[in-house]
C-alpha cells in the first residue's frame, strides 16, 4: 500500500454528453492505479449504476449507497464496499439516488452535501474518482463542487468539440459559483478507430483546440472493452493484453507523471 498523503485528490470524470467511456475510463483508470500501489475509492453518481456493476456489484448488495450518504453525510463509512480488486473500493448507486435532487432540495447548502461527506475519508485514499452522470444535473453540480479536478472523457465522433466546449464552460460556471479551486486534470480522446478518417480528424483537432490539456494516451476502440462490463470487470482483469488494457496503464501512469509534476490545467 502507498503512502498515502493528508488528502485524497478527488476527480471528477466528466462529461455532459453520454456514451463517451465516462464509466469505463473510471473503472479502468482507478484499476491501473492500485496496480502501483494506489489506494482508490469509485463514487457511482449515476442512478443507473454502471461503475458499481462494472465492478460486479449487485443489486442485493447495494444496501447503503450515494443516495443514503447524500441524505445523511454521516453514513460515508458505511457506504463504501469492498470489491474484488484490492485497494480499490467502491460507494455504489442504484435508482434511488434519482430522489435525491428532490429530497435535498430544502437542503440549507444542497451543491455542497457530497463534499461535507468525502471529508470524513479523504485521508484514506490516494485518489478519490466520481462517475458523474450525463448532464448538468444536481449530483454533476455536486460531483464537481467536491473535486480537485475534472478528468473529461471525449469520443473521436463528429460533434465532440460542441460537447465539449459545453463542458467548459459548466466548469467554469461552477469555478465562479461553488468551488473556486476546480481544474481541468486533461482531456482524454476515448473509441478512437484508427480505420476511420473521423477519429483522426477529431484527434487533430481537439488537439489544436485543447493543446496540452489533451493526454497523449488515446483508448482505442476495442471489442474486450465492451465485454468486460458483462463480466462484472474491468477490462484490466478480463483480458490484461488487450490493446484497451494497455491503453488504461498508459493513461495512468501519464496520469501520475502530471500529478508528480504538478501540471494540473486550470480553466480560465
Amino acid at each position: 500500500m502507498s503512502t498515502l498523503s493528508t488528502k485524497a485528490k478527488i476527480i471528477s470524470v466528466a462529461n455532459q454528453k453520454g456514451g463517451v467511456g465516462k464509466t469505463t475510463t473510471t473503472i479502468n483508470l482507478a484499476t491501473a492505479l492500485v496496480s502501483t500501489q494506489k489506494k482508490v475509492l469509485i463514487i457511482d453518481m449515476d442512478s443507473q449504476g454502471n461503475s458499481s456493476t462494472g465492478l460486479g456489484v449487485s443489486a442485493q448488495a447495494r444496501t447503503v449507497t450515494v443516495y443514503d450518504m447524500l441524505i445523511n453525510p454521516n453514513m460515508v463509512h458505511y457506504a463504501i464496499s469492498k470489491t474484488n480488486i484490492p485497494n480499490l473500493d467502491i460507494i455504489t448507486s442504484n435508482t434511488s439516488l434519482a430522489r435525491a435532487e428532490n429530497e435535498l432540495a430544502n437542503h440549507i447548502s444542497p451543491a455542497f452535501c457530497l463534499k461535507t461527506a468525502l471529508e470524513g475519508i479523504k485521508d484514506k485514499y490516494d485518489y478519490v474518482f466520481i462517475d458523474c452522470p450525463p448532464a448538468l444535473s444536481f449530483l454533476t453540480i455536486n460531483a464537481l463542487s467536491a473535486s480537485d479536478s475534472v478528468l473529461i472523457p471525449l469520443q473521436c465522433e463528429f460533434f465532440a468539440l460542441e460537447g465539449i466546449h459545453n463542458l467548459v464552460k459548466t466548469i467554469s460556471q461552477i469555478k465562479h459559483e461553488y468551488n473556486p479551486a476546480l481544474e481541468v486534470e486533461g482531456v482524454v480522446l476515448t473509441m478512437f478507430d484508427n480505420r476511420n478518417s473521423i477519429s483522426g480528424q477529431v484527434e487533430s483537432d481537439v488537439r489544436s483546440c485543447f493543446k496540452n490539456l489533451v493526454f497523449e494516451t488515446v483508448i482505442p476502440r476495442n471489442v474486450r472493452i465492451t465485454e468486460a462490463p458483462s463480466h462484472g470487470k474491468p477490462v484490466l482483469l478480463y483480458d490484461l493484453n488487450c490493446a484497451g488494457s494497455k491503453s488504461y496503464i498508459s493513461l495512468a501512469s501519464e496520469l501520475l507523471q502530471r500529478n508528480n509534476q504538478n501540471e494540473i490545467r486550470k480553466v480560465a
